[in-house]
């Protein structure tokens, strides 16, 4: 009987080509993850592609390799087939044209005819024969990538890595590990059980990343000597942290650090719950010149000053009537949980939703009482 280790290992040695999948697209340690498990199957010989729902690459992440062809979505899944039947009738000329959205091929015999009789059509195998997801607690928030390609979930086999409670144990082979910091530290267990040979430099290096970014460069509750036992193994195999550090955390443009600035003016707390929030405006963004996408710095930097803090909450403004709100808690609460009425996506630690038809103010008044009600009737 086989452990599952032994399982994944078979599995990866008889798959040709493994479609490697996550959730939440600013996720680092997902990002991460995924790479440093494309990289590794690569040195089998394997084909492998990462695919994101929408995926925008974040510039801070782009020393590691192949950050640029993760993939927003599957594209080229199957192949149809147009077999011709020719042992009686040669063919002199192929050609096609489109036209109206509609495709005509034009078979020219040498001589004589060809009939629909002729004519069989068919469809390929599944360019994937097995998918990994790392980060994923159920395959519904994968979106698009699920709903639009659900046979291929369905058909094929799913090794599921993920540290969530939340995790539906969806896959033929589930890595879930509640302790875990990150999923990066369950891929590099993983990993190492396997074969550690195979983990070079550039693996190593995208691994510590994702239990970097996840922990906040060690400094988050769940953090064990374990967890730094492991990073201490990942350097020894070749990681490079200060590249790693250098480019997470000291690389702060001017507009990302004026957007701090206006994210600090608007801090507020609430001393006994330890809720604090901020919020960004619209105008926030075209004074600054900072993007969406890297509010997430602002989440860290928030969570790396605030040591106090049980729970932070940032609402920004995203186009007109919408406001999006991204909360993060510390082991003693679940975001989820605490903005369920929002109906959120995401994990225990990180929730995401979205408000349609209000502005910030309302929306901040609104999110605001209900996060702190729940975590006032739990105290």
């Amino acid at each position: 009987m086989l452990n599952t280790y032994e399982q994944f290992k078979k599995l990866l040695d008889t798959s040709r080509s493994v479609l490697i999948v996550f959730a939440n697209k600013n996720n680092e340690d997902c990002i991460a993850g995924a790479l440093a498990l494309k990289k590794y199957i690569k040195k089998n010989n394997k084909f492998a592609e990462v695919v994101s729902e929408g995926f925008e690459h974040p510039s801070r992440l782009n020393f590691l390799t192949d950050l640029s062809k993760i993939k927003p979505s599957i594209t080229n899944l199957q192949k149809m087939i147009i077999k011709v039947d020719i042992s009686r009738t040669k063919l002199e000329t192929i050609s096609y044209d489109v036209k109206d959205s509609t495709l005509s091929i034009f078979l020219t015999p040498k001589e004589g005819f060809i009939t629909k009789n002729d004519l069989r059509t068919a469809q390929s195998t599944y360019k994937y024969d097995l998918i990994i997801t790392v980060g994923v607690s159920d395959l519904e928030s994968l979106g698009s990538t699920f709903f639009n390609n659900t046979d291929l979930f369905y058909r094929t086999p799913i090794v599921n890595f993920d540290n969530h409670a939340g995790n539906e144990n969806f896959g033929q082979i589930n890595f879930n590990e509640l302790t875990a910091t990150s999923n990066c530290e369950i891929i590099l267990n993983v990993l190492s059980k396997i074969n550690e040979s195979l983990i070079d430099q550039e693996i190593a290096t995208a691994l510590l990343t994702g239990m970097i970014a996840q922990t906040k460069s060690f400094k988050t509750q769940n953090v064990t000597p374990y967890t730094l036992n492991l990073a201490s193994k990942l350097m020894n195999l070749g990681a490079d942290r200060e590249l790693v550090v250098q480019n997470l955390y000291r690389t702060k443009t001017i507009a990302i650090l004026k957007l701090w600035g206006q994210a600090l003016t608007n801090l507020q707390n609430d001393n006994e719950t330890g809720l604090f929030w901020t919020k960004i405006i619209r105008d926030d963004f075209t004074k600054t010149g900072a993007k969406e996408e890297e509010l997430k710095d602002i989440i860290n930097e928030l969570i790396g000053n605030s040591p106090e803090a049980k729970a932070i909450l940032l609402l920004h403004e995203t186009k007109r009537n919408s406001v999006v709100g991204i909360l993060n808690t510390e082991k003693d609460y679940d975001a989820m949980q605490l903005t369920q009425k929002f109906s959120p996506t995401g994990s225990r630690k990180q929730a995401t939703f979205t408000l349609t038809d209000t502005d910030i103010k309302k929306a901040e008044d609104l999110v605001v009482g209900e996060i702190k009600g729940k975590m006032q009737r739990s105290l």
